[in-house]
């Protein structure tokens, strides 16, 4: 787990430079609000508000980045004064506080915007209970969170856009067609909301002050989800990561004693591991979360091992209610989430494939390089999807087996995609009449994966059933690899659909 967290692969320092960025441009948000005048709440509320605006925006252009981004305020402020009107009101309170978990959710149906401004209301809202807001704060938090997306904005846009020089993100949406409850993002607001209201109900029982605690981590066990168990082991993986940071917190946030310049620094270290942690492990950010919130604390002057404590159990409580939530409300199995990826994945692998068999034919407008990058981003969710049955903890013996085979053969059709488009973009190359037959047993070999025996469609041959001949040239040997990982899924996919069958 570490060394995935830690010495994973970063392509063009990616990560590297969004987690060197999020330092810079948080840092400079507290600064001003600290030049302002603002208060510690009104400078810690400002630097929340410009750590979501670099971290949850994610549009895949730089325009459509700047428009959320502008629209962050415009959700936020007025949840942020609904919080603070309602915050002497409990019943009403909690009924707005359930109401912003499930619209939140909903959103995300509207895709990387409706995300992230989901994810700020939350957040807003969130805060205002942290830090106790009422309405007489909110001039100076308002003035806050306005400087401090600006500051995070001049940051993204003018000083550090570094965006601009990569290709632009294949944009991959979730698979959530359908309408009413049939339709996963609504599936997925009404267990959130569920799950919140138990996390709310238990987490006052347990503590009338620090209850949140449990919402959010309801919340955020939903971020990035779609089926039951994703979001089973999300909630797992929360909890571990919450555990080791208040391990940590308590040998390195509590000597401190909310000393300023000495906090400022394990902040920095904190937020740099959140945006560095975040693509490849989602333990190691909520370590990296709990160790910052454990600082932050200090420095208002309340942290003790009784909080952190505390933060453990209601961290406890909130999975257990998203759980609950997902078992029984409305369930989204994981094999059908599962089977939805990996038919886009295997469309893709026919796309990339005619791609280069265009490019080499002599289209200039072809493109299998991005045929590529979308497939990356596919086979991520293909992984995260898989997550609950390959995780050690499975007792699922068979249908891990399956799981693990599935992943390889698809990492070895990424691989063979990307060696085609490599040989595709060499000028040298030529068009090679093999090439059609060959993309053609890709496309049938495509064609009998997603296509049910049981609706009259193709069943695989066997890999030796279908010789591609002499295949010296780099392009045909790409193709007949490719040709023959798409063969051998058949065992693993046609068993989980005996195995789902069955069960």
């Amino acid at each position: 787990m570490l060394r995935r967290a830690f010495v994973a692969p970063d392509p063009g320092r990616v990560r590297l430079r969004f987690a060197s960025r999020a330092v810079l441009g948080i840092g400079l948000a507290v600064a001003l609000c600290g030049s302002a005048g603002h208060s510690l709440v009104a400078a810690i509320t400002g630097g929340l508000a410009a750590l979501l605006a670099l971290f949850t925006v994610t549009d895949p252009t730089a325009r459509g980045q700047a428009v959320t981004t502008a629209l962050l305020p415009v959700v936020g402020l007025p949840v942020l004064a609904l919080a603070a009107v309602l915050h002497d009101v409990p019943v009403a309170r909690d009924a707005a506080f359930l109401a912003v978990v499930g619209t939140g959710v909903y959103a995300r149906r509207w895709g990387p915007r409706g995300h992230a401004l989901g994810v700020f209301a939350f957040m807003t809202f969130f805060a205002a209970q942290f830090l106790h807001t009422v309405p007489g704060q909110l001039p100076e938090l308002s003035a806050a969170v306005l400087l401090s997306i600006a500051a995070s904005s001049a940051v993204r846009f003018g000083l550090w856009p570094y965006e601009r020089r990569l290709a632009p993100p294949a944009a991959v949406a979730p698979p959530s067609g359908g309408t009413g409850l049939a339709r996963i993002t609504t599936r997925q607001a009404a267990q959130a909301t569920v799950g919140a209201g138990i996390a709310l109900v238990v987490g006052q029982a347990m503590s009338d002050q620090r209850w949140y605690w449990a919402v959010g981590a309801t919340w955020w066990v939903f971020v990035n989800t779609t089926s039951r168990g994703e979001t089973l082991v999300r909630g797992f993986r929360r909890f571990l990561g919450t555990v080791l940071g208040i391990v940590l917190g308590l040998a390195v946030a509590l000597p401190l004693h909310g000393q300023p310049v000495a906090t400022a620094v394990v902040v920095a270290v904190g937020v740099f591991g959140i945006f560095y942690t975040a693509a490849v492990s989602y333990t190691w950010m909520m370590l990296a979360v709990t160790v910052m919130a454990s600082a932050l604390y200090g420095l208002l002057g309340l942290l003790d091992p009784a909080l952190l404590a505390l933060r453990v159990t209601e961290t406890a409580v909130g999975a257990l209610g998203a759980a609950l939530a997902v078992l029984l409300v409305l369930p989204v199995t994981t094999h059908s989430v599962t089977d939805a990826w990996v038919e886009r994945a295997l469309r893709c692998v026919h796309l990339c494939t005619a791609e280069a068999a265009a490019r080499l034919a002599g289209s200039t407008a072809a493109d299998p390089a991005r045929r590529v990058a979308e497939l990356e981003q596919i086979l991520a969710r293909v992984r995260l999807s898989l997550a609950p049955l390959v995780h050690p903890l499975s007792p699922l013996r068979a249908r891990k087996g399956r799981a693990r085979h599935v992943l390889e053969l698809l990492d070895d059709c990424a691989r063979e995609a990307r060696g085609l488009a490599s040989v595709a973009a060499d000028p040298e190359a030529s068009h090679d009449a093999r090439l059609v037959a060959a993309c053609w047993r890709v496309e049938t070999a495509v064609e009998a994966l997603t296509t049910s025996p049981a609706d009259g469609g193709p069943r695989p041959a066997r890999p030796d059933a279908v010789p591609l001949g002499a295949a010296a040239e780099p392009v045909l040997v790409h193709l007949h690899a490719l040709e023959r990982a798409l063969l051998e899924l058949a065992v693993p996919l046609r068993g989980a659909a005996r195995s789902e069958a069955g069960a």
